[in-house]
């Protein structure tokens, strides 16, 4: 069997975002893969822009998510909710025929600074992903609670519990993989 195509996206922007550094633990833990980083700087949706027509870095995202055998979705949690960045670019990938996401087994992920970890925007995220039709893992979610220290300079993950818990899902994810 060919290296499986693995695709990362995180609905952070900022530099030094803990749901990126999450993102790339999990790659890390995903082992052998050809692997990619979904870029979500795209332009605000909007069906104006859209009737010009859909901007080249919306179809090359939707390209890596049709591509991909398996996505990593890392979900921060602004104001108790999903990220406009993320919400934005899954809005864009519903508009460029073919169903990007759909069956796409997905593993999703967050990282935040409140006590939950994100559990709210995690939600809503599930939601709006089973909309676009992936398959959308129902693990144990893994969610980092106080994000700002759990993390070690290089990236990684502080704890042994949030570790375990993301190889776990990780785990998860190439078994649907291998079963195809």
């Amino acid at each position: 069997m060919s290296e499986l195509k693995l695709l990362g996206l995180s609905g952070s922007l900022r530099a030094g975002s803990f749901n990126t550094q999450l993102m790339k633990a999990a790659i890390t833990s995903f082992g052998a893969a050809e692997v990619e980083i979904g870029d979500l700087n795209l332009p605000l949706y909007d069906g104006d822009l859209e009737a010009k027509g859909i901007p080249e870095a919306v179809t090359k995202l939707a390209a890596q998510i049709a591509a991909a055998d398996a996505i990593i979705v890392a979900n921060p949690e602004y104001n108790k909710g999903i990220s406009g960045v993320l919400k934005n670019a899954l809005d864009w990938s519903s508009r460029v025929p073919g169903d990007a996401f759909r069956g796409k087994p997905t593993l999703l992920i967050g990282a935040a600074a409140g006590r939950t970890g994100g559990e709210t925007a995690y939600f809503m995220t599930r939601n709006c992903l089973a909309q676009l039709g992936a398959a959308v893992l129902a693990t144990p979610a893994v969610l980092v609670a106080g994000a700002y220290g759990e993390f070690n300079e290089d990236g990684t993950l502080k704890s042994e519990v949030y570790q375990k818990s993301l190889d776990g899902g990780i785990a998860a994810l190439r078994e649907v993989c291998a079963r195809g």
